[in-house]
């Protein structure tokens, strides 16, 4: 078989594979940093299983923090 015949796979930025990754465990989410704005702090966080990441916000400090972006990355 050539390189003509095969098929290259990508690992991050597709819509399918992100909701794969997403879908195969409850994400344990750690804060990698958080910088305040003037809507409340934003998040970089991660999840400690499988590495995928995520940007949070969190409004005010009583509130627990909601998703503003999809996940990206991790394993396939």
């Amino acid at each position: 078989m050539t390189a003509i015949h095969t098929h290259t796979t990508p690992r991050t930025g597709a819509p399918e594979s992100q909701h794969v990754a997403a879908v195969r465990h409850e994400h344990s989410w750690a804060t990698e940093s958080r910088h305040p704005t003037s809507a409340g702090h934003v998040l970089y966080v991660r999840c400690t299983a499988c590495g995928i990441h995520r940007v949070d916000l969190q409004g005010h400090h009583d509130v627990p923090p909601a998703p503003l972006s999809r996940v990206v990355g991790g394993e396939p």
